[in-house]
């Protein structure tokens, strides 16, 4: 038998500014590109071939690729709701 015992991973409780916003930025960015992915997918879901005409038809309009604007915008408002006040207004 072996006297080896796991060490407990070592768990970090505080994180400075830019930690935190590092972390929403990057959950921002999956956010985003989550919500592009969904999009797009029911975009090619929708899109039909013309028979006649050998054609694209689609009713939906193709989603824009979200840019540094969409993710910085998106971060911010995680970024705001997380600096909110948890107690509670009376």
């Amino acid at each position: 038998m072996s006297d080896y015992t796991p060490k407990m991973p070592e768990v970090k409780f505080s994180k400075n500014g830019y930690e935190i916003r590092s972390d929403v930025l990057g959950m921002a960015k999956d956010f985003v590109e989550k919500e592009y992915s969904m999009k797009f997918a029911g975009w090619e879901l929708s899109a039909k071939k013309d028979s006649e005409t050998g054609q694209l038809v689609n009713t939906v309009e193709m989603p824009v690729f979200p840019g540094l604007e969409q993710i910085l915008e998106t971060a911010e408002k995680m970024y705001s709701f997380v600096n909110q006040s948890t107690t509670p207004k009376k």
